[in-house]
């Protein structure tokens, strides 16, 4: 492709992603197409010679946008949001276009260097303390793997990036039965094993008991196990649940061990003054994650890993071959030797873009906005005969069944996905089958999640 053919199809990318964005309420939220549609549409072989890109781009348009669910549907209520605000879109343009691989700061100096200053200027807008620094990961999975890795080298006294876990005390890491799956995935690549991923019993409003875990901890080194570290819940991806944040760093201290908040919705409310006390004393953690693609708008991937302290974490994951020094510059920030992957892409733009964009007061404006909305459809649904609200609102999060049980719930929301007005996803809470609304869709109003809420209605009346 020559630069000048480029330029007209960039133009015309941009012309299509305009009437894309401008027609989003009108398409049906989850694609209606059947497993292997697109598989079977898809030549089996690929192409010998050149395709003329107006073909390319033909099949494109004939095959890949109805296939899609609309994660940028303002009626998009299910799981978390991974938001793409107008203004990151903008941004991802540019870094795909420099296509800059930025692990070291000699190969990215102002991706590096502006990765600094954007973890900073979120650290502000959470009121972490000074001194606190981070690193942006690809995502919470990612930054909870290096935390649970620190735990593990800590509690070995990293030997086990010399000689592995063999002949070791089994390390142990603790978290309630409200934490992400991504924590059990985590201890199975850090090579801790299912079985050393110790559930807590939550109290009443499913946070973890810190008597349970007191004892839970004091029993495994009876037992010659080896605690190594804790994971909080801030914002449970089921119900919203929370740990108290303060009460298990207390235990921790005393015990020795690591914390990492998971925060990887629900910190993105955190830039709001008045709902901080759900996560009081993170101050006090060790490592905090939260990410700036579900909730503030920012293009996937972006999650935001904060430390207090990074030694642990650096000295767990640093490997620096003679090929990728940077002599003369020895102490030079390398964010790669922060992560896993060594391969990184220039995320901090987006968010640079972001928060220059809307600011930190138009951020909080939708936020807030969202979770109003959340309380009031919380209320609409709750006045349904049908129905009843499972779980009240948690931030933006509450969940709904089916009065007449658990088959009337799953056959509703078929109904409810198959309409195509909205997206809703289901969970499990207590043993019971129960929907899931949440409200964080980025350019969603009032109106989008009123109309959910009729949508809701309508259809389990037709039940």
């Amino acid at each position: 492709m020559k630069i000048e053919e480029f330029g007209l199809w960039s133009r015309r990318i941009a012309d299509w992603s305009v009437r894309y964005l401008e027609t989003l309420r009108d398409r049906p939220v989850r694609a209606r197409t059947k497993a292997g549609d697109v598989l079977n549409a898809l030549p089996v072989a690929p192409p010998e010679t050149a395709t003329d890109m107006a073909d390319i781009f033909a099949d494109f348009e004939r095959l890949v946008p109805d296939a899609m669910t609309h994660w940028q549907h303002p009626r998009f209520f299910a799981y978390f949001p991974a938001n793409a605000a107008p203004a990151s879109i903008l941004a991802e343009q540019l870094v795909t276009t420099m296509a800059a691989q930025c692990m070291l700061w000699q190969t990215s100096p102002a991706a590096t260097e502006m990765e600094t200053r954007m973890v900073d200027w979120l650290r502000q807008a959470l009121d972490l303390p000074d001194g606190w620094r981070g690193v942006i990961q690809d995502s919470a999975s990612s930054a909870t793997l290096s935390a649970i890795m620190t735990m593990r080298e800590r509690a070995l006294d990293w030997r086990g990036i010399r000689s592995g876990l063999s002949g070791e005390s089994a390390p142990r890491i603790y978290a309630s039965a409200q934490a992400h799956s991504s924590i059990d995935k985590a201890c199975w690549v850090a090579g801790i094993g299912q079985d050393n991923l110790v559930r807590i019993a939550t109290s009443d409003d499913y946070g973890m008991d810190p008597g349970a875990l007191r004892a839970a901890i004091r029993a495994d080194r009876a037992a010659g196990h080896l605690p190594a570290g804790i994971v909080i819940c801030v914002g449970g991806t089921s119900i919203g649940a929370s740990d108290p944040v303060a009460a298990i760093v207390e235990v921790a201290q005393a015990e020795g061990l690591y914390t990492h908040i998971d925060a990887a919705w629900a910190g993105s409310a955190m830039i709001c003054p008045e709902f901080r006390s759900i996560w009081e004393g993170c101050d006090q953690a060790d490592s905090i994650v939260f990410n700036p693609h579900k909730w503030l708008g920012a293009q996937f991937d972006c999650s935001v890993q904060f430390l207090k302290d990074p030694t642990d974490q650096l000295k767990s994951l640093t490997l620096r071959p003679d090929y990728l020094e940077t002599p003369g510059m020895e102490d030079a920030v390398n964010y790669s030797e922060w992560t896993i992957p060594l391969g990184r892409r220039f995320r901090a733009l987006k968010l640079w873009f972001l928060i220059r964009a809307y600011g930190l007061e138009g951020l909080r404006t939708r936020i807030r906005n969202h979770i109003a909305w959340s309380n009031e459809a919380c209320e609409a649904i709750r006045a349904l005969p049908g129905l009843v609200i499972v779980t009240e609102p948690r931030l933006s999060l509450f969940s709904f069944a089916c009065k007449a049980g658990d088959e009337a719930t799953a056959a509703l929301l078929d109904r409810i996905n198959t309409d195509g007005r909205t997206y809703l996803t289901q969970t499990r809470h207590d043993g019971r089958h129960v929907i899931r609304f949440q409200v964080g869709q980025f350019d969603c109003t009032r109106e989008d999640v009123m109309e959910a809420v009729e949508v809701i209605g309508e259809l389990e009346a037709e039940g």
